[in-house]
């Protein structure tokens, strides 16, 4: 049976990592691999657990604990749930719960570098993505369109961050990802080359070639490099990748949003065998 605990006190201590703690404290709680995340909606948290990460409370409109979150629940006998109404809980956490429910988990284990590579053909290298939004529409893009593997260098933003796990479905538990811990761009890229990846950075450069260019599709591993939402990729990370490659626009539009690039790239690359 679930642990059900009615809020009654908005000032608990084991209220703070829904409430108090920021994702930053969440992450380096104790030990960084002793962290902290939260996940928002039933459809993300289901995906959590199916990848394995321990649930260590919840917290829920009580509605919800009888109705759409029962089946967690019933996976989690002996985690305390706290509940509330909407109202409270909107109060307590400083916005609208979506769908209702909130649960605290342990971090999973960080995959390496090594890792993502062995045995991948696409590859998505994210340079300095630091909107939540953008980077949980890139996860669920490439798990959708046959990406085997995100990497990130150390300027990204989480992609547990309770925003970008909900962006991206739940799907930051399905593709594996890691961070490139080593310095980028050179010892990183290097890296990819000799693991046997062409690499690929998507920027307006006059020595680029289209999306469409058969060479891109037809690579037998392929590593796509796409930059932050602002300024883009560096100029050292353009000039070190083996490609630059741009997609066509019309109609005087100079580039896609971040997320809607990632997506059409990861199509048009995806292998041809």
């Amino acid at each position: 049976m679930p642990n059900w605990i009615e809020i009654d006190d908005l000032s608990r201590p084991e209220l703070d990592m829904f409430t108090r703690l920021t994702e930053p404290q969440l992450r380096n709680r104790k030990e960084p691999e002793m962290g902290i995340f939260i996940a928002e909606s039933p459809k993300v948290i289901e995906l959590a657990l199916n990848a394995g990460c321990e649930p260590l409370a919840f917290l829920m409109e009580r509605k919800k604990a009888e109705g759409t979150a029962r089946e967690l629940l019933c996976r989690c006998p002996n985690v305390p749930v706290y509940t509330a109404e909407r109202e409270q809980l909107a109060t307590l956490t400083g916005f609208a719960l979506t769908r209702g429910v909130l649960c605290a988990m342990r971090r999973p284990p960080l995959r390496s570098m090594a890792e993502i590579c062995r045995g991948a053909r696409r590859i998505a290298v994210l340079e300095g993505i630091v909107d939540a939004t953008n980077l949980g529409a890139i996860f669920r893009s490439a798990a959708a369109l046959n990406m085997d593997g995100v990497l990130l260098t150390t300027t990204c933003c989480d992609p547990l961050r309770r925003r970008a796990a909900r962006v991206s479905m739940g799907t930051v538990f399905q593709i594996p990802w890691a961070r490139i811990t080593l310095p980028w761009p050179e010892q990183g890229l290097t890296i990819l080359r000799d693991n046997g990846f062409k690499t690929a950075a998507l920027a307006l450069s006059e020595r680029s070639i289209s999306i469409r260019d058969p060479r891109l599709a037809s690579a037998e591993k392929l590593a796509l490099v796409l930059g932050t939402e602002g300024d883009g990729l560096c100029q050292e990370t353009i000039a070190k990748c083996d490609y630059t490659v741009r997609i066509p626009m019309a109609n005087g539009v100079d580039s896609l949003n971040v997320a809607a690039a990632a997506a059409l790239a990861f199509w048009q690359t995806q292998p041809q065998n």
